[in-house]
């Protein structure tokens, strides 16, 4: 994820921003639930051929990287919709591949939301919705995500398309436009909108753009897209500040969370979700299974 990279890691100020208003208000009127939190961590990709001999076993074929993907990670932010609508037959593969408990998360495809930007986009959002709902109970949270021009000029847009998305479907949503976190009106707006429909406010910790780090929950669901900086020490620093206002929000109600590990290159991502797992397990008494890197890294930070 080429989004929000800089140069100069260290000047940049990765203090967790405290929780928006509207997310204390959402924990207050939640009727606390006594189902298990449902919790999702894993990466953007499974294509890595750069992972055999990291969690691959040497020798694995690419047509083997899912099967040996989803005995390390729980969930998978499926980024490669964004490029192309994948054959039904395809999607039942993948899915069969996959436990029970495993959940995939499409992007909409980039027809949909760049090229359309969600006008006249009814068929290709029903060949998508047709497409990703052959995940069976296997699809999890889909999102779509706006580019960084897409800004509140278009909320009608948004308001529309969204209305238009059956009731019952799962999505999220990821806002990129600078002008979305500068005009307070059109923020609360689009908060409402999301949170009377039951649409997740994707929140997005990557160093150049802070503003989406926007801490607005519209549901009793977060879906945290981070991205690190190839094992830089701020990477280790910024999951444990995450662990910790995770493990707040548990214990304020909230019901599921969707954690995807990015990296500029994803060489590194295994490693630092390793770390994000384990400092989640320990600190929030869970038991998410662990990627077993086949050489483990020595690094200190590793085993706080």
């Amino acid at each position: 994820m080429e989004f929000g990279r800089v140069e100069n890691i260290d000047a940049v100020d990765y203090t967790l921003p405290p929780d928006d208003k509207y997310t204390a208000q959402l924990f207050k009127e939640l009727k606390k639930s006594k189902a298990k939190p449902q919790i999702y961590v894993g990466c953007a990709k499974w294509g890595r051929p750069d992972w055999i001999g990291k969690i691959y076993p040497k020798g694995t074929k690419a047509g083997d990287f899912l099967k040996n993907y989803v005995t390390h990670y729980n969930s998978i932010e499926l980024n490669a919709f964004f490029y192309q609508l994948f054959p039904q037959a395809t999607v039942e593969k993948w899915a069969s591949l996959a436990p029970d408990d495993f959940r995939f998360c499409p992007k909409f495809t980039n027809i949909i939301t760049h090229i359309r930007r969600l006008k006249n986009a009814e068929k290709d959002t029903d060949a998508f919705l047709q497409t990703v709902n052959s995940f069976g109970k296997k699809l999890g949270t889909s999102f779509i995500q706006l580019g960084d021009n897409f800004g509140p000029k278009h909320f009608e847009s948004i308001n529309d398309y969204l209305r238009g998305l059956p009731k019952d479907f799962d999505v999220a949503l990821e806002l990129r436009s600078k002008d979305w976190f500068a005009d307070n009106v059109m923020s609360d707006e689009i908060y409402n909108l999301m949170k009377e429909l039951g649409v997740t406010y994707i929140i997005t910790d990557t160093s150049g753009r802070r503003d989406v780090l926007h801490m607005r929950l519209t549901t009793p669901k977060a879906f945290i897209r981070y991205v690190g900086n190839g094992l830089h020490p701020t990477d280790y620093k910024r999951i444990d500040d995450w662990v910790e206002r995770i493990a707040e929000w548990l214990d304020n109600g909230l019901q599921t969370l969707y954690f995807f590990i990015h990296q500029h290159d994803e060489l590194h991502s295994p490693e630092l979700s390793l770390y994000m797992i384990e400092k989640l397990n320990k600190r929030c008494n869970l038991n998410l299974k662990t990627p077993l890197l086949i050489n483990k890294p020595k690094n200190p930070g590793l085993f706080k």
